[in-house]
């Protein structure tokens, strides 16, 4: 994983501006979470490769089971559009290291795009790159059925 931790130390690793303009977007879509029970917002941005990015926010519900968390949300909204062709996405959280998507979010996101580029980001501006492969090894997947 690429750690972009910038310290005066060591030379800065930079994001591109494409990555820049996903990991806006996530952390603005960020502050619209609702947590009212774990207090932990989470933004997803998610690329299609024709450049549009879809938003997500986690949504929680007093029913645990019923909260969404917010890669889904940015799945779903995809979707729902009829895109399916995922590149990129960046998932923003306040948590030091940026926080990687749950195990459900991660199986999801593997349906549509297992080897998805990911930009783990928090509000204090630390970041890692990482791929949804390496994430999720020996994912299951349809050709397992």
């Amino acid at each position: 994983m690429d750690k972009g931790k910038q310290t005066k130390k060591s030379p800065a690793v930079r994001l591109s501006k494409a990555e820049q303009e996903l990991v806006s977007a996530a952390l603005s879509v960020r502050k619209r979470a609702y947590a009212p029970y774990s207090r932990f917002k989470v933004g997803a941005a998610l690329r299609i490769a024709e450049g549009k990015i879809f938003l997500g926010c986690n949504v929680e519900n007093a029913s645990y089971g019923a909260t969404v968390c917010a890669e889904r949300h940015a799945v779903g909204c995809a979707v729902a559009e009829g895109c399916k062709d995922f590149i990129q996405l960046a998932i923003a959280t306040s948590s030091s290291p940026p926080s990687p998507p749950c195990g459900i979010c991660r199986q999801v996101l593997g349906e549509f795009a297992p080897k998805l580029k990911i930009i783990l980001v928090n509000t204090k501006g630390e970041f890692v790159r990482t791929r949804l492969d390496k994430l999720l090894p020996l994912a299951f997947s349809k050709e397992d059925l």
